[in-house]
């Protein structure tokens, strides 16, 4: 089985050496989204909330590029930098993950780059 990166304009350009997503067989990793706005690179957002939806909308073109949907993924990991910012975010991951059986989720508490509140990533099994 043949590694093959994922790459779509609907997603902002990595700023490092790692893809948008990886496929691999049935497998589909994305990489961290944050709010970026793919055609300007600018962060979308001040709030937790607006950049939640911006992320989850990277995360979603990214998951399409590769063949995919939310409705195939297993696996999401949410890394916000503050604890105080869990129910914004989850009010808006609400909008976006309403198929169940849900996927499983990690939430974990980190330090981003500035300006930025949150990060998510997803793994995704196609059949």
């Amino acid at each position: 089985m043949q590694k093959t990166e994922i790459r779509t304009a609907d997603a902002p350009t990595p700023v490092a050496a790692f893809s948008q997503g990886v496929r691999k067989g049935p497998i589909l990793q994305v990489a961290g989204q944050v709010a970026f706005d793919p055609a300007t690179g600018a962060v979308v957002g001040d709030t937790v909330a607006e950049q939640t939806r911006q992320a989850l909308r990277n995360v979603v073109a990214v998951l399409n590029a590769g063949g995919a949907s939310l409705a195939d993924v297993v696996m999401i990991r949410v890394y916000l930098t503050d604890t105080a910012h869990f129910a914004e975010m989850n009010a808006v991951y609400d909008e976006f993950v309403t198929e169940t059986p849900f996927p499983a989720r990690t939430t974990v508490y980190v330090g981003l780059p500035a300006k930025l509140l949150v990060e998510i990533d997803a793994l995704a099994v196609l059949d």
